[in-house]
């Protein structure tokens, strides 16, 4: 039996740890072999599957050791290293070391030349670094990047490109830059995909960027409000409020307000107290 197989045993994790088998694997990352790199990765995606094994990355120093096989020529080694990234960027402290490794600029590079399976994992690897520190990604151009995945033909790529915008949109710099990018237009394409994750996910980045001023006329400006509308029955009518609060967009939805009234009785609390804001909003007078 080999280590990695050895290793899919659950119970097997932590006498690996015990003797000393993630710094072993560690020194294996650079070995000339194919099959020794791509082994060595797959073990330690592995270990990042369990929680002493996150704890033995960041005590080990292994992140940055298993980057270094993003730019390996076989794309094996490269989907193995990006899959243990990403499964230690689920845990904040894991995330927190590999935004302090200086690796966010380097997967947003990587989104402009990787193949699509590895862009869906470093897609979810960049929504866990951006609940840490979103400056990073601006500073590296993740905002174009992500807006032009918002066009690919890969559904799961789209949806996951969008949340990725709405995290990076948090910060007042983020919106500003969403602006900037055009990127607000696109996520009010997207409000019409197929896919019921693609458009959720538009809605809730256009949430986040028009709670600015800026951003709510940019929305109402470049038609979002009518097919927000169309979503009411998707259950997402938090962008809606945010638009409302433009005298603007209060008086076009004032003819839709019967239509997100009637999910003020929605069974689902979180939709009832939604609708109910949005119509508190829509009607209100001075």
């Amino acid at each position: 039996m080999s280590l990695c197989d050895y290793l899919h045993d659950p119970e097997h994790i932590a006498e690996a740890l015990r003797v000393g088998i993630p710094s072993s694997l560690k020194n294996l990352l650079s070995d000339p072999d194919l099959t020794v790199r791509q082994k060595s990765t797959e073990c330690l995606y592995v270990i990042a599957g369990h929680a002493v094994g996150r704890d033995a990355f960041l005590e080990h120093n292994i992140i940055e050791p298993v980057s270094q096989l993003f730019n390996d020529r076989e794309e094996i080694a490269r989907k193995n290293a990006h899959l243990a990234i990403e499964m230690i960027s689920e845990t904040f402290p894991g995330a927190e070391g590999i935004v302090e490794a200086n690796l966010v600029p380097i997967l947003v590079k990587k989104l402009k030349t990787e193949v699509d399976e590895l862009k869906e994992i470093i897609l979810d690897t960049m929504h866990f670094c951006l609940l840490v520190n979103t400056q990073y990604a601006l500073d590296a151009g993740a905002m174009e990047i992500f807006t032009s995945l918002l066009t690919h033909r890969l559904p799961t790529i789209r949806a996951k490109a969008a949340g990725d915008i709405m995290h990076l949109s948090a910060p007042l710099d983020g919106k500003n830059k969403a602006v900037e990018c055009n990127t607000v237009p696109a996520l009010i394409d997207l409000l019409r995909d197929p896919s019921a994750d693609v458009r959720a996910n538009a809605a809730g980045a256009i949430m986040m960027i028009t709670i600015t001023t800026k951003g709510k006329y940019t929305a109402i400006n470049a038609g979002a409000i009518e097919p927000l509308v169309s979503l009411v029955d998707d259950d997402k009518s938090e962008a809606l409020t945010c638009l409302s609060e433009a005298p603007e967009g209060r008086k076009t939805l004032l003819n839709q307000v019967e239509l997100i009234q009637a999910r003020t009785l929605d069974p689902i609390p979180a939709v009832c107290k939604a609708a109910k804001r949005a119509v508190e909003v829509i009607t209100w007078k001075p």
